[in-house]
């Protein structure tokens, strides 16, 4: 008897652990008072930290383990509804109408004019609060789902547009989703700065959009601080309507209050004192007593805000208490509207937020420079561990999109299919090989080769006359990501007779930590400034269209091994050993096609007076044999980076970069002549934040030469100048006006360089200019060494894009020296 009932019992607490255990489905869908879907809406469970939110057709989806819950369901204007249910043993469908909330204005709040709206009062509350709720959390750590989708609308009737519709699976009507994805990954943060991300599992289907937003860490929405930033749509930031200096940007008006769960909450409109492009338009709703932002529903339009790839972009968020003292957002939201090429488009990127742990205590050493961490499957995660991963339930659409995208894949396991893709792929063409070259890749993408383009393939100079460049590059990656590349190079000079060919080739052994072994060896002409003038295209056109030969070459006959590797995180130290044989050459080619009166070929020997002519041999410097060892040790601090399945890839750092280079001429060594100790240290930043007012660089580089016994023209300290109307203002550490070759020196130097984008700040206010979407530039340079002691350019010009036009002026101590416009158009 005691054997049967103790069976019996085992029997039944097992079956009820297992009850307990498993988790079942609450399921239905949210609806207005017209039976109109709630997009989006929030859904939690009270005094927890699990929640959701519907899909664009109001259906939600919950997994809950059998229990008593008290679940929420809200959204940005609607009466907040609570329903207590019970999860048993099967899964439960609950459908639910929101009732609009119906704020008002009580007597005690009723304003009197503009200048002492309630509001102003119940915001200057908020800014009081912010850096509190900034810097409430000191560490947490907790999942993020992030889903983005975008629709085509509406696409014209042209042939091209029907064969963008064939390739984006539009149907007849030229509608449909052109693009979703989603993620799920962990986001661990603590004070001040320190993030890692984990990403778990990835899915993305059809084309990737122009901008996109696919990591937790592309989504921390937090309007405590004062600038809002979304990379990609705005080169610039726009002020939080709860920043510190809000109240220069903004007027606020009360539009009334509800009681919610006991709780008052304020909807106050936010509304930009101007009409300039760092402003929002819409809502916000404060909690009050506590003063904190309840939700958000705020607008920014490409007319007013002067938005790339949109024409309007709204931005939710919801949060939700996850402690009796602490909110955070449950769900945030962007979605936007726009328009290309007469193709009319819609779409969101929707991130929800679970499972917060706050004030976790990590172990030491989990935040390193590793910020974003890709999970080996990531991108191999099956359909059915989705559909039980997922906090919302895909459309129909969006389902119908994955299958597609699944069926395209599976085919691409058949060999027929590979080969014709592959076939397709590889496909000469003409037109693109004369501009962009021809690339050619393997059936698994881990070996490619690619053919410089024709334009770049027949060159003219002085010094060979009409020539011949043939370049191609072949690379191969190992399923353990190291990897080799070759890049051959033949050259022949048609007026000098000179045939060159050499061969560069790396092998990457470590990629996780940069280490790569290089070797080159061959002949070749090279430019006798190291750092770079022209490339061979420009100088070409710069040589027979204008007559300005602006290039000045040497032969080499060369061999060279090198070594790189991070020796630790932010820590790049790399080497290489040389060995040339120079010779000095002189121009023999005299051909152009335009003439001008006040021009004509300048010497080959760049230090040769102006007035020497274009024949000249004037003597620079003796055949000579130099072995060389150069070594460099580059110092990224707080250097942060992603670590993917294919390696990694390092992010730009908030600090300064700090270089520091020797090399060495060695002499008596294999019959080298050369005998110099050469240092310097470079400084610089590429991006360093203005707030409101757009970003800076700079960039300081200063050295020497400690022994100097025996030192020629190519092994002088050179700078990047710039000669001729056309200019690289992009890269900060180039002059815009210093000779190519005047002042390379031997002697000890400084050099100095600062820009600043202002990223549309002061454009944005002039209607007509603002349309055109300019940055606005300003710069200056400085260089200073033995024979130039005092050389300073100033500039300001407009950037859009990788075009550029600027005007400056320079000087050699107090005296103007050269001054004119300069443009860039994405040659040099």
């Amino acid at each position: 008897m005691y054997k049967y009932l103790l069976v019996t019992l085992i029997i039944y607490s097992t079956i009820c652990f297992k009850v307990s255990a498993q988790q079942f489905q609450l399921s239905g869908q949210i609806t207005d008072q017209n039976h109109v879907p709630i997009s989006f809406a929030a859904v939690y469970v009270k005094n927890s930290t699990y929640g959701t939110a519907a899909n664009e057709e109001g259906n939600y989806l919950f997994k809950l383990k059998p229990g008593v819950y008290e679940v929420i369901f809200r959204f940005v204007g609607y009466k907040e509804k609570v329903e207590k249910l019970t999860i048993t043993n099967h899964n439960e469908q609950l459908d639910v109408q929101l009732d609009q909330d119906m704020f008002v204005l009580t007597k005690g709040k009723i304003k009197k004019s503009d200048a002492n709206d309630p509001a102003i009062d119940i915001m200057h509350q908020v800014i009081n609060k912010r850096r509190y709720y900034l810097n409430e959390i000191k560490s947490s750590s907790d999942v993020e789902y992030i889903k983005g989708v975008k629709l085509i609308l509406s696409s014209p009737k042209t042939l091209l547009a029907k064969e963008m519709a064939k390739l984006l699976k539009l149907d007849t009507n030229g509608r449909g989703i052109s693009y979703q994805s989603e993620s799920l990954s962990t986001f661990s943060f603590e004070r001040p700065n320190k993030v890692k991300e984990v990403f778990i599992a990835s899915k993305v289907a059809g084309l990737n959009p122009p901008f996109g937003y696919n990591k937790a860490s592309d989504l921390q929405v937090n309007f405590y601080k004062n600038l809002f930033t979304i990379d990609d749509l705005s080169s610039h930031g726009f002020v939080s309507p709860a920043a510190s200096y809000a109240f220069k940007y903004y007027t606020y008006k009360l539009l009334g209050t509800v009681i919610q769960d006991g709780k008052k909450i304020d909807k106050i409109q936010v509304i930009p004192k101007h009409i300039k492009a760092l402003a929002f338009t819409g809502s916000i709703y404060i909690l009050e007593d506590d003063w904190r932002i309840y939700s958000i529903d705020l607008m920014l339009t490409k007319k007013e805000n002067n938005l790339n790839f949109v024409d309007t972009l709204k931005v939710s968020q919801q949060y939700i208490p996850i402690s009796d003292s602490t909110w955070q957002p449950l769900s945030f939201q962007y979605k936007y509207t726009g328009s290309v090429q007469g193709f009319k488009y819609s779409g969101y990127y929707l991130g929800i937020i679970n499972n917060y742990k706050i004030d976790t205590t990590f172990q030491k050493g989990y935040f390193t420079g590793e910020i974003l961490h890709v999970d080996t499957e990531a991108n191999k995660r099956s359909p059915a561990y989705w559909a039980n991963s997922r906090p919302l339930p895909l459309t129909d659409a969006e389902a119908r999109k994955y299958r597609t995208k699944d069926s395209v894949e599976s085919l691409k396991e058949y060999a027929s299919y590979l080969d014709s893709v592959h076939h397709a792929a590889n496909k000469f063409k003409l037109f693109h090989y004369l501009v962009h070259g021809y690339l050619a890749t393997g059936k698994t993408g881990r070996d490619s080769l690619y053919i410089n383009p024709l334009l770049q393939t027949v060159y003219y100079n002085t010094v060979e006359g009409y020539g011949i460049y043939l370049k191609a590059r072949y690379s191969k990656t190992f399923e353990d990501n190291s990897s080799y590349s070759m890049t051959p190079v033949l050259r022949y000079g048609f007026a000098n007779k000179l045939f060159s060919a050499n061969l560069h080739t790396d092998y990457t052994y470590d990629q996780a930590h940069a280490g790569k072994f290089f070797v080159d060896f061959g002949t070749d002409l090279l430019d006798l400034n190291n750092i770079g003038t022209r490339s061979l295209y420009f100088n070409t056109l710069s040589t027979l269209l204008s007559e300005q030969n602006f290039v000045k070459y040497y032969r080499s006959q060369f061999g060279d091994l090198g070594y790189q590797r991070e020796i630790a995180n932010g820590v790049l130290w790399s080497a290489n050993l040389s060995y040339a044989n120079r010779s000095q050459l002189y121009n023999i080619s005299n051909n152009h096609i335009f003439t001008y009166s006040d021009r004509h070929y300048t010497s080959n020997n760049p230090l040769a007076p102006i007035t020497a002519p274009a024949d000249d041999q004037s003597f620079l410097f003796p055949q000579n044999q130099a072995l060389t060892f150069n070594t460099s040790f580059r110092f990224t601090f707080d250097q942060q980076y992603i670590t993917r399945p294919t390696g990694k890839v390092y992010l730009p750092s908030n600090y300064p970069v700090v270089t520091l280079n020797y090399r060495k001429g060695i002499n008596s060594v294999l019959g080298s002549d050369v005998n110099y100790d050469f240092i310097s240290l470079e400084i610089e930043q590429d991006r360093i934040s203005m707030g409101l007012w757009g970003h800076s660089a700079f960039k300081i580089k200063a050295g020497d030469f400690l022994n100097r016994q025996t030192v020629y023209f190519m092994d002088y300290n050179h700078f990047l100048g710039n000669q001729g109307t056309t200019s690289d203002p992009t890269y900060v550490g180039s002059f815009h006006f210093l000779p190519f070759y005047t002042y390379s020196t031997d002697d000890p130097f400084i050099e100095a360089h600062y820009q600043h984008n202002f990223a549309g700040a002061i454009f944005d206010n002039i209607p007509f200019l603002k349309k055109l979407k300019l940055e606005e530039i300003v710069g200056a340079n400085y260089l200073s060494e033995k024979r130039i002691p005092n050389y300073s350019e100033f500039y300001f010009g407009i950037k859009r894009l990788i075009y550029g036009a600027d005007y400056g002026v320079s000087y050699i101590g107090n005296k103007k020296y050269i001054q004119g416009f300069r443009i860039f158009i994405g040659l040099k």
